[in-house]
C-alpha cells in the first residue's frame, strides 16, 4: 500500500473508530464486538507506524500517547467554574425558589431542569474549530490546571466533535431533533469555538476492579471513587491515567449558541458526541422536584456509579443568566443533597483528647467502618452531657453519620444489641497527672493547669507554628512530636534556640532539611504582634480578638500590664474573654515563657491600626469562603483601614456576610437572621477597589 492508499485508508479507520466510540458511549449502543473494534484500531495503529505523517493529534491511537508531563499549565476560565449552593429539605426547595422569584419580574414565565449530581471531579474542555484544544481541572473557580493529555485517555470523551450529518439518521438523534426542532439550527455544525462542561468518574464496578487488583499486589486500597478521578485527571503520566477506566459526563455548554433551555444544551452536547445523564426531569415546579427527588433516592444504590444529590436549575438561559450569581454560586441551581449518609458499628473505647487550651474532648474509638466511601475510625462525642444524653457505652453498637466532610457523629445508640457488661464513661477527675474540672456555666470539662500537661503543650506548640499564627513552614505535628519525644523542645520558645546539628541526626532529616527547617524558624523572629498574641493560644482569643488587642496596646509589654477592667472596656471584648486574658498574663509561667520567648530573640513588631478614612465605620463584616482578587487577609485589613469592624460569628449585628466560593454555614445564618450578604464584587465597590 503506497502512502496515498494508506491516507485514504487511515481517515476512513478514523471515521468508523469514531463512529462506534458515538455509538457505544452515547447512544449505548453496540454494532460490532470489541474484538472486531481493537481489529480496527489495530490496522490504524500499523498504518501510522508505516506512514508517521498520517498522524493527526485526533487520531483514536493518540488517546494512551506521550511521556509524562513535568507539570501542568495554569489556565484561566472563560466564565468561572462555580459552586452550588446546598438545599437538604422540601423547606430550603421553598425557600430558594421564593428568592429567585423575588428578584425576578413579576410573572416571569420559568420552570426546571434537574439532573444526577454526580459525585465527581469537574472539567472545563474547549474545542476550537471542532478539536480539543484545551481541558482545564476547576481549581479555584477562576484558574485551572490544563490536563489535555489525561484527558485524552478518556473514550467517553471526543477528541473532535461530532457533525449532525454524521449522526442524524440515526433513531435517537431524529427523537431528538423531533423534540426539539429549533436546536437543528444550533447543532448542524460545531462552533468555531464551543466549552463543554461536564464531570469524569469512576463507575463502582471499575472501582472495585481496581481494589481488587491492588489487594492481590498487598497494596493500600482506595477510598472512594471519586478521589481516585480526581487523582487520575492530575496525573503526570497520561499512561497511568489510562489504565484507571474513566468516564465522562457533559452536563453544560456554556458557549452562546443560540440554546434556550438548559434541557437542550444536554440534547446539543448528545449530538456533538457526549454522553450526557439519562435520568433527568422537565420540572414544571417543586412539587415535580421533590418527586424527582425521592425516585432518584430510591433507585440510589442501583445506578453504577455515585451521586451524593440530584442538581435542580432554572431552565429557560435567558432568565437563569438574568438571575446571575450570588457569591460564588448562580442564584438559579441549588445541589438538592441526599440526607446524611450513615452506617453501624461497634464502640471499642471512650478516649479523651487534649487541646490547646485544656478542654478534654470525648472521642468514640470504633470498629473500621466505611460510610459514604470513606472509611472512619473515630467519632466526636462532644462533652459528657452529649455522652449522657445519648448513653453511649463502650460496647454498644451505635448508628453513625457522617455529612460531608465533617468529623462523624454517633446519632443513637441501639440498646437492644448492647452486650453484657457495657462499659458506661466516666471522667476521670485527673489527666496528665492533673485535676480535671468543669467551670460553671461550661459544657466541656478541662485540665486545672493544663501548662502541667505533655499532650497540651504539645498541642500548644502546633497551634503557635500554624497559620494564623507564626506560620513555621515544615514544622509539623510529627516533626514537633519527635522533638519533644528527643528533648530538644519543652515549649515553643525552644524553637528558636534549636541549631540544624541538633536535628539532623533525627530519622528522615538529612542536612539540607534540617537546614531548611532551622532557616524557616528563624525567619519569624520579626513578627506581627497580632499574630504572636493570637500564637500565645489564651483562652476565647482568636484571630479577630487579637487583631483587637493590638490594635488597642500596640505593644506585648503594654498588654501584659493591662488591667480587667481596662480589658473588658475594648470593643468586641466582653467580661468572660477579658477575664481569660488578665487571668493568663497574671499566671507566672506565662509571663516566664514570653521572657523566654523574648530572650531567644523573637521581636513582636509594634502595632498601630493605619485608618484611612472611617468611612465604614460602625459596620462589622464576616467573611465566609474564598475570595478571587484578595486574600481573606488582605479583605480583613482594608475593611479596617477603613474603619469596619470584623467578627467570626454572624449575628443581628453583623452589617454585611461576604460570601466567597464554599461559604458554608455563616451564609446560612445569615439568610436566618436576614443578614445582608453581598459577593466580591460588592465588597471592592465598598472598600474603592
Amino acid at each position: 500500500m503506497d502512502y496515498r492508499e494508506a491516507k485514504k485508508r487511515a481517515a476512513k479507520l478514523r471515521k468508523e473508530i469514531d463512529r462506534h466510540r458515538y455509538l457505544y458511549h452515547v447512544l449505548d449502543r453496540q454494532e460490532i464486538s470489541d474484538a472486531a473494534l481493537d481489529s480496527l484500531k489495530h490496522e490504524l495503529v500499523e498504518l501510522e507506524k508505516k506512514f508517521p505523517d498520517l498522524i493527526t493529534p485526533d487520531s483514536p491511537t493518540q488517546r494512551v500517547s506521550g511521556t509524562p508531563l513535568p507539570g501542568f499549565k495554569k489556565v484561566r476560565h472563560a466564565l468561572p467554574m462555580l459552586s452550588l449552593n446546598d438545599a437538604f429539605s422540601e423547606d430550603e426547595i421553598a425557600e430558594w425558589e421564593a428568592r429567585i422569584k423575588k428578584v425576578l419580574p413579576r410573572n416571569t414565565p420559568f420552570d426546571y431542569f434537574a439532573e444526577l449530581k454526580i459525585d465527581g471531579f469537574a472539567i472545563s474542555l474547549i474545542y476550537e474549530n471542532g478539536a480539543l484544544k484545551t481541558a482545564a481541572t476547576r481549581g479555584d473557580g477562576s484558574i485551572g490546571e490544563e490536563v489535555r493529555e489525561n484527558i485524552k485517555t478518556i473514550d467517553s470523551i471526543p477528541l473532535t466533535l461530532t457533525t449532525l450529518a454524521e449522526i442524524e439518521k440515526e433513531r435517537e438523534i431524529k427523537t431528538l431533533l423531533k423534540k426539539f426542532p429549533d436546536l437543528k439550527n444550533s447543532v448542524s455544525r460545531p462552533p468555531r469555538s464551543c466549552e463543554i462542561r461536564g464531570e469524569i468518574y469512576m463507575t463502582k464496578q471499575a472501582f472495585e476492579a481496581i481494589n481488587k487488583e491492588r489487594s492481590k499486589k498487598g497494596l493500600p486500597l482506595f477510598a472512594n471513587p471519586r478521589n481516585i478521578a480526581a487523582g487520575s485527571v492530575r496525573q503526570l503520566d497520561p499512561r497511568q491515567t489510562a489504565l484507571r477506566r474513566l468516564e465522562f459526563f457533559a452536563y453544560d455548554i456554556t458557549t452562546d449558541i443560540g440554546i434556550k433551555t438548559h434541557e437542550e444544551k444536554h440534547a446539543a452536547a448528545k449530538i456533538f458526541g457526549f454522553k450526557t445523564i439519562d435520568v433527568v426531569k422537565h420540572c414544571g415546579d417543586k412539587k415535580e422536584i421533590l418527586d424527582f427527588w425521592r425516585e432518584v433516592l430510591k433507585k440510589r444504590e442501583k445506578l453504577p456509579f455515585l451521586i451524593d444529590g440530584i442538581v435542580v436549575q432554572v431552565n429557560q438561559v435567558r432568565v437563569f443568566e438574568r438571575l446571575g450569581v450570588v457569591g460564588k454560586a448562580p442564584r438559579g441551581a441549588i445541589a438538592f443533597k441526599f440526607p446524611a449518609e450513615e452506617a453501624v458499628t461497634r464502640v471499642q473505647e471512650i478516649v479523651l483528647q487534649a487541646g490547646r487550651t485544656g478542654v478534654l474532648t470525648p472521642v468514640a474509638v470504633l470498629e473500621p467502618i466505611s460510610v459514604g466511601g470513606v472509611t472512619v475510625s473515630r467519632a466526636t462525642l462532644h462533652n459528657m452531657d452529649e455522652i449522657k444524653r445519648l448513653d453511649v457505652r463502650v460496647g454498644d453498637t451505635v448508628i453513625i453519620q457522617r455529612a460531608g466532610d465533617v468529623i462523624p457523629d454517633i446519632v443513637r445508640v441501639l440498646k437492644n444489641l448492647r452486650p453484657t457488661g457495657a462499659k458506661a464513661f466516666r471522667m476521670p477527675r485527673t489527666f496528665c497527672g492533673e485535676s480535671v474540672v468543669r467551670n460553671m456555666g461550661e459544657a466541656a470539662h478541662r485540665i486545672a493547669h493544663p501548662e502541667k500537661c505533655a499532650l497540651v503543650t504539645r498541642e500548644r506548640i502546633c497551634h503557635f507554628v500554624s497559620k494564623n499564627a507564626f506560620d513555621i513552614q515544615g514544622l509539623g505535628p510529627k516533626i514537633i512530636n519527635r522533638l519533644c519525644d528527643e528533648g530538644l523542645i519543652q515549649d515553643a520558645a525552644d524553637l528558636f534556640s534549636l541549631k540544624a546539628g541538633d536535628i539532623k541526626p533525627l530519622e528522615r532529616f538529612a542536612e539540607k532539611s534540617a537546614e531548611n527547617l532551622i532557616r524557616s524558624i528563624q525567619s519569624k523572629k520579626e513578627i506581627e504582634l497580632p499574630r504572636v498574641i493570637y500564637a500565645l493560644g489564651i483562652l476565647h482569643v482568636g484571630e479577630e480578638t487579637a487583631l483587637d488587642l493590638a490594635a488597642h496596646f500596640g505593644t506585648l509589654k503594654k498588654l501584659e500590664r493591662a488591667s480587667e477592667e481596662e480589658l473588658e472596656h475594648i470593643p468586641n471584648i466582653g467580661g468572660v474573654v477579658a477575664r481569660a486574658i488578665y487571668e493568663w498574663f497574671q499566671n507566672e509561667k506565662n509571663r516566664e515563657f514570653i521572657k523566654k520567648l523574648l530572650h531567644r530573640g523573637v521581636h513582636p513588631q509594634s502595632y498601630k491600626l493605619h485608618t484611612k478614612n472611617y468611612k465604614l465605620q460602625g459596620i462589622t463584616f464576616v467573611l465566609t469562603g474564598g475570595l478571587e482578587t484578595l486574600t481573606r487577609d488582605e479583605a480583613k485589613a482594608r475593611i479596617r483601614e477603613l474603619g469596619g469592624d470584623i467578627s467570626e460569628s454572624v449575628s443581628k449585628k453583623t452589617g454585611y456576610v461576604v460570601a466567597g466560593k464554599d461559604p458554608g454555614s455563616k451564609l446560612k445564618q445569615a439568610e436566618k437572621l436576614r443578614v445582608k450578604v453581598i459577593g466580591e464584587k460588592d465588597l471592592l465597590k465598598l472598600i474603592g477597589s
